[in-house]
């Protein structure tokens, strides 16, 4: 019986809900050439941004691919004109670590490289 209880407790221990004002809206935005979907209220890890940022500052994503707020979705071609995503930096940090191994058989050659990607990570605040 007690290690039923402790499973329970384990299991509603979980990571807080997105908060967003619309649930149904979101948005898809192009930056470090790769596409994300967000949210208002998501925190998301993004290719490290080319300008410097102190922590706090706004951040603005002006490549917007798809807006949709439940009732209609807008598609650009390839961006939407005037819309933008605003963002509130919150600070850069590496991903986890990939090894990189080189082997070839019967030559005695092997080679072994470790990389860990840098991210800037991001809050979306608003979807203008």
């Amino acid at each position: 019986m007690a290690r039923a209880t402790t499973a329970k407790t384990a299991k509603t221990a979980k990571a807080p809900k997105k908060t967003a004002k619309n649930k149904d809206e979101f948005a898809v935005i192009l930056s470090g050439g790769k596409q994300y979907v967000v949210a208002v209220g998501d925190i998301v890890d993004v290719e490290r941004l080319p300008k410097k940022y102190a922590e706090g500052d706004m951040v603005e994503f002006d490549k917007v691919l798809l807006v949709d707020n439940g009732a209609d979705a807008t598609i650009g071609t390839p961006y939407i004109e005037g819309a933008k995503v605003m963002a509130t930096y919150q600070g850069e940090h590496k991903g986890k670590k990939l090894s990189i191994i080189r082997y070839k058989a019967k030559s005695n050659r092997d080679r072994k490289i470790g990389h860990r990607q840098k991210y800037s990570r991001v809050k979306i605040e608003s979807l203008v």
